[in-house]
């Protein structure tokens, strides 16, 4: 990097966390440093949602799973299809409740509904999978940063942990929120840049009908779908139906049942704002992965134009193809500018992560261990909040440091590391939300019962089975195994009545049926714009 940059990166990190000390001046109480004052409009909930999930992770794991990774390509697309089909089932059965009880931490209402045992499981499934998911975003952001910086790795995962735990323990969600908006448009941005420059370098080398022919010869990274194996027994793991169904409930149960994204649907005012931000998500992360993908695509002749480039890769895991693309032929300021952005985007999942991680280890933790914290005024609480929030940043930081050298890309990591998790996850809440039949034994046995199946399907069969299907089978699971062994009362399911989603609710909540129709149209139109994609790359 030159002079340019490291002023370009520099003003960045002070300007982001001089914000976040201005905005951690007003913050009074634990509802504005956690929920920001529940003030919140749906526009920027749905930027930051697509910020924290779409970062530094898909910016480096996407186009190397596409352009560099054995058995990658465009099939990842086949992930993004599930987008808007989660959204609708997270807007009809999620969001209404969480809005109904209101709540800092979504886990309260299953101590509501079924009693502390729950919540406390949960809680604790969310803080060991969350704090190893902050670990990996890390990692990515650590990745692209040291090839920028000519840095060792380690040093590198030390200096943004610390700047991060610095950031996120002053801001709280409101600065998150904000940061979130001005990365995603940095990163967008400099994701077209880098597609427009190398578009360019490439029309210097190869004519229309060489590029396509080049990209013939790697036709096995342009296909889309692949409906001819199911990541059952045959070694395939990136198939349509684990891809489609493994994401609808991945993504359900991300953005539903996770506290880093689901407490951003409690900083809006009403339910219906919530539901807003996930329809704008539904409608707009598919073009945001278009462009990395985009990028990932143009990156496959690149390499075979470039072969100096190339060989610079060789023996490097994926993950440093666009780092090094980025130190080669990004020009001087851009440079800067850019990293920066990757910078703000692995901040911005960490910042929500730690956030997340410090309001579940206060509300259903500590609070219930230590009763005499309900009577800390406001300011000892949001200081006690931000002590908490160092640790759990100190601990992502060490479990980063854990990870250094892995084969596998982060990309892949971060979904197998939610796959083993979300869907038991998720079947507990829609035990609780559309039965009065389940009780506390039947959710906890279910719980355990799919989180140890899809760790033995990790751990001995993942070759076999497609870590894909780890969200369905865990749910599916979990869910059967609550119903049948719950033996709730009559008195009981009277008593729950409220907390469940009765025809009469679900009656009011369709009412905005135009959501819903909207999220089904674009599932229908991505599909087919996979088919066009496939179409012009494969004839």
């Amino acid at each position: 990097m030159t002079y340019l940059d490291w002023v370009v990166l520099g003003i960045y990190i002070i300007g982001i966390i001089s914000l976040s000390w201005i905005i951690g001046l007003r913050q009074k109480t634990q509802d504005d440093y956690y929920l920001g004052g529940r003030k919140m409009s749906s526009l920027p909930i749905a930027f930051s949602i697509m910020a924290t999930q779409v970062s530094a992770i898909s910016l480096i794991g996407a186009p190397a799973f596409i352009a560099l990774r054995s058995g990658g390509g465009l099939i990842w697309l086949q992930y993004e299809f599930a987008i808007p089909l989660a959204m609708m089932f997270i807007m009809l059965t999620l969001v209404p409740i969480y809005h109904q009880t209101k709540k800092t931490s979504i886990y309260e209402y299953l101590d509501q509904r079924f009693g502390p045992t729950t919540r406390t499981t949960i809680s604790l499934i969310f803080l060991l999978s969350r704090g190893l998911g902050t670990g990996v975003a890390l990692v990515a952001t650590s990745i692209v940063t040291a090839v920028c910086l000519n840095w060792p790795l380690a040093p590198t995962i030390l200096f943004i942990g610390m700047v991060a735990i610095i950031y996120t323990t002053f801001g709280g969600i409101v600065a998150d929120i904000y940061s979130d908006i001005i990365q995603l448009v940095i990163l967008w941005g400099g994701t077209v840049l880098a597609i427009i420059l190398v578009i360019s370098r490439l029309g210097q080398k190869l004519s229309t009908s060489s590029f396509f022919n080049l990209l013939a010869a790697n036709q096995q990274r342009l296909h889309v779908f692949d409906f001819n194996s199911t990541g059952l027994g045959d070694g395939q793991t990136f198939s349509f139906w684990p891809m489609l169904i493994g994401g609808f409930f991945l993504y359900l149960s991300y953005y539903g049942c996770d506290q880093s994204q689901a407490q951003r649907l409690l900083t809006t005012s009403t339910a219906k704002e919530a539901q807003k931000s996930l329809l704008l998500n539904g409608l707009l992360r598919f073009p945001l992965v278009l462009t990395y993908c985009a990028f990932g695509v143009l990156l496959i002749p690149f390499l075979q134009t470039h072969p100096h480039f190339a060989q610079q890769l060789a023996g490097s895991p994926a993950d440093y193809l666009v780092p090094r693309f980025l130190i080669n032929f990004i020009p001087p300021g851009i440079l800067g500018l850019i990293v920066a952005g990757i910078f703000a985007a692995s901040m911005s999942s960490i910042d929500s992560a730690l956030n997340s991680l410090s309001a579940i280890t206060y509300q259903d933790v500590l609070a219930r261990i230590f009763p005499a914290l309900g009577h800390f005024s406001d300011r000892q609480k949001v200081r006690l909040s931000r002590w908490i929030t160092i640790a759990w940043g100190l601990i992502a930081t060490s479990f980063a440091l854990l990870m250094i050298g892995g084969s596998k890309t982060v990309l892949e990591m971060v979904n197998q590391i939610g796959s083993a998790f979300y869907g038991p996850v998720l079947a507990v809440f829609w035990l609780g939300i559309l039965t009065k039949r389940a009780d506390q034994n039947g959710a906890i046995v279910g719980l355990i019962g799919g989180v140890a199946t899809n760790l033995c399907l990790w751990l001995f069969y993942e070759n076999q089975v497609s870590w894909m299907w780890w969200n369905f089978i865990g749910f599916a699971l979990a869910f059967i195994a609550g119903i049948s062994l719950s033996r709730s009362s009559p008195q009981r399911r009277k008593k729950v009545e409220n907390l469940t989603l009765s025809r009469e609710k679900l009656s009011y909540y369709l009412k905005n049926k135009s959501y819903y129709l909207i999220l089904l149209s674009a599932f229908i139109i991505f599909f087919f714009l996979g088919k066009i994609i496939e179409l012009i790359f494969l004839g």
